[in-house]
Formats: structure tokens, sequence, C-alpha cells
């Protein structure tokens, strides 16, 4: 482009100065010509300079670096090289959901973490309060369901592939969906898994709802008023999102359910006693005015019984309390002060020796009595206490 400025310019020169216009273009088309050649050879050269050495340095510090990498990682020491009373400890303060996300980075802390004797104290803690007796029964139940099922898918295995199977949990369970979504065990490759007869599987199937287990309901329905001051068996569950349950109760045919029931509503079911089946009573001998006492009662004998709550009273020929000489007599009265004088349910009288069920189709049928026997069960009934008086 220089080169063309150039001739441009001279062109309009005079004809005597055309020789020395050629000369200079000449001259100056060499230099220009040499100069840029001389350029891509300087950066040429150091540009494989600059790279020669560069390189060699970087491979030299990508040596020492990788050298020096190597030193701290043999000096570093693992979690798993602790000793095993150190790690348990460690493993023992670690929460459920600390727990479950630690079965996800290697297989032997899965094992670790998987060990009952850390999760029985995270049962307790949590659940031990509704676990009673009945509870438990249908958890037995349930394991020997899952196990025998494994085992009947393949009835050909060898012993140690019958243990195999009930020392893994089967992955399309998952047990722990309740516990992933906190810490991404899902996009690590690993799925928690746990012994199907493990504390920690009996512990994530309650946390996740999967196991719907026996308890009494406290003024089951929502606190509907027919059932104000009793308790009811039915089956629940857990919903970890409201911190409730979910419960399903059995009546007269048809099944009942409520929802958002809490924690402080429930309280294990009895073993001993199924809900249609008349308790025992071996307390009406030691009953005496003020105590206080659970009675069956049904309103009608298609129903299964609830547990209402109640106190003694004085018969009605008793003088005073100086006097009393109720607890000598044959007859018990039971009281319900929810209710009403007036009302059909604010008192029946029981005999002491020849209880069994009494009652009709216009008060409802009364079963066996339990007395409680202590105060925190007299409290929790107080503290369920309806606003005011029933009809």
């Amino acid at each position: 482009m220089l080169l063309s400025l150039c001739s441009l310019s001279l062109s309009f020169l005079p004809d005597f100065l055309f020789s020395m216009e050629n000369k200079y273009l000449n001259i100056l088309s060499f230099c220009f010509s040499n100069t840029i050649c001389g350029l891509l050879i300087v950066s040429w050269l150091a540009r494989n300079i600059i790279y020669s050495n560069g390189l060699t340095t970087t491979l030299a510090w990508r040596r020492k670096a990788r050298k020096k990498k190597n030193q701290d990682d043999e000096n570093k020491m693992s979690l798993l090289d602790l000793p095993e009373l150190t790690l348990d400890c460690i493993l023992e303060k670690l929460s459920p959901s600390e727990l479950c996300a630690m079965t996800c980075v290697c297989s032997e802390l899965r094992d670790k973490c998987v060990s009952d004797h850390l999760w029985e104290k995270h049962m307790e803690n949590k659940w031990g309060r509704l676990m009673g007796d009945a509870a438990v029964k249908e958890w037995k139940t349930h394991v020997a369901t899952l196990m025998a099922c494994l085992r009947n898918s393949n009835p050909s295995s060898s012993r140690s592939n019958t243990q195999q199977w009930r020392s893994r949990l089967v992955a399309n369970l998952k047990p722990f969906s309740w516990l992933k979504t906190n810490h991404g065990c899902h996009n690590r490759g690993s799925s928690s898994s746990s012994p199907i007869d493990s504390v920690m599987y009996w512990y994530s199937n309650l946390e996740s709802g999967k196991f719907w287990f026996p308890a009494q309901v406290y003024n089951r329905e929502n606190g509907h008023v027919g059932f104000m001051m009793s308790c009811y068996d039915a089956k629940v569950r857990y919903d970890s999102k409201t911190d409730t349950f979910q419960a399903r109760y059995s009546a007269h045919g048809r099944r009942a359910a409520e929802e958002n029931v809490t924690w402080q509503r429930l309280r294990p079911a009895l073993v001993e006693t199924e809900s249609r089946d008349l308790h025992v009573s071996d307390c009406l001998q030691r009953l005496r005015p003020g105590d206080h006492f659970e009675i069956q009662w049904r309103r009608t004998k298609e129903f299964p019984y609830g547990w209402w709550f109640g106190v003694v009273g004085h018969l009605q020929n008793c003088v005073g309390e100086e006097t009393c000489r109720c607890i000598s007599d044959e007859n018990v009265v039971m009281e319900f002060r929810q209710f009403r004088p007036e009302s059909p349910w604010k008192t029946t009288v029981l005999n002491r020796k020849e209880h069994r069920e009494t009652g009709n189709e216009v008060s409802g049928f009364y079963g066996g009595v339990k007395k409680l026997g202590t105060e925190e069960e007299v409290s929790t009934w107080k503290r369920l206490w309806p606003s005011q008086v029933l009809d």
C-alpha cells in the first residue's frame, strides 16, 4: 500500500526526476521487504526461545509440585486411619442425616455407619415413646415378610446367597429418600444400603412414612365433639414435611382418616388388648374416690372400643369425705366430668366383683377399666380437656 502511494505521488513529478524516482523506489522496496523478513525471523527466534525456556520451567515446576503433593498425601491421616474407638466416638456424635451422608463416602464408612449401636440412640430419642410392644411386633412381622419374599424370589440360592440378600437392602426400596435430598447422596454414585433387619432401616422407614404402625390417638378426628377425652386405636405414619402424622381408624365397617395429627396426641398401642377385645379389669377392688382411670366404651357392639378418661366419684348415699365408705362398697361410681350433669354419659356404676361389658344402645357399652398410676398420664389427659362442658 505504501508503494502504491509513493508511485501515485511521484507520478506528478517532472520527467527529469523519473530516473531518480525509480532508484529511490527500488531502494525503498528492498528496505521494506528486508525489514519485514527480519522482523519475522527475530519474532520466530524469540518465540521459540521463550517457549523452550518456559516449557522447561513449567515441566520442572509441575514435577516439583507433584512431588510435594505426594509427600503431603503421605503425611496426611485419613479418617479411617483413626483407632476404632476414636472413630466410633466421632460417629456417635453425628445426627441421622449426617450418618446417612457418611454412608455415601465409601464402602468402609458405609459398613460402619449402618451399625445398630449408632442408630439405637437416635431411635430411642425420637421414636422410643411411640414404639410400644404392638409397634415392635408389627415391625418384626414386616421384616419377616420382606425376608420371606427375598428367599422366595430365588429359592435355588445357597445359604451364603441368602445371607447376602439379608445383609443388604434391595435398591428399589429406597428407604433413604428423605435424607438424600438434603445431602446429595444420589449424585455421588453410591446409594445408602442397610440390613433389612437393622435399626437404621427401621428408622428410615419411620422417617419416610413407609411404615404404618399401630398407635392410639387422643381426641380423634381433629377433636370431634363425639370423641373428646377419648383415645382410639389407629394405624399411623409419619409425614416429615409437616412433622405430623396421618391416621387411619377402623369403625363399623368403614374407615375414617385424619391428617396433621401432632406428636402430643399420640401414645403407644397396647399389644395385650385389641380394639375389639374386652380388657381384663384387675383394679376395680382398689379404686377409691378421686382416682383417675380409663375405661373402654363403644357406641354399639359393632364399633371398636375407645379409652375414655374419668374420675372415681362418691356413691349417692355417701355422707362425706371423712366418713366415706365407698371403697368398701361392691359398686363403684365412674364419673366423666367433661359432660353436663344431665348428660346420659355423665356417670355410670360398675360392680367391682362381677364386672362385664354393661350398657345399652342409648348410653353405649362400657368395658374394661385401667387405673392411671402416674401423674404424667393424668396431666396428658388434662392438657386435652375441652374448653367448654360437653352435652
